[in-house]
């Protein structure tokens, strides 16, 4: 467990995170994170986006549906 301190930034609150946190989420400054909600109100920090999955299956089924057309485009 890692105890992070809540800081006022201009108007804002913000927490800084220690090095080993950063190091272990692989991100660096200017890199997005994203803060889920759990069903059991935790929290849950993670570099990954929550939405990933949902754009890639959008993404696939345009691909299944212009299969040919993105077929000739490649060429």
């Amino acid at each position: 467990m890692v105890e992070l301190k809540v800081r006022k930034f201009g108007n804002s609150l913000g927490v800084v995170l220690p090095k080993e946190v950063v190091n272990r989420l692989r991100t660096k400054d200017g890199e997005p994170l994203f803060l889920t909600e759990g069903p059991d109100g935790s929290y849950k920090l993670t570099p990954y986006d929550p939405n990933f999955a949902e754009k890639m299956e959008m993404a696939e089924k345009i691909i299944d549906r212009y299969r040919n057309t993105l077929h000739v485009l490649a060429k």
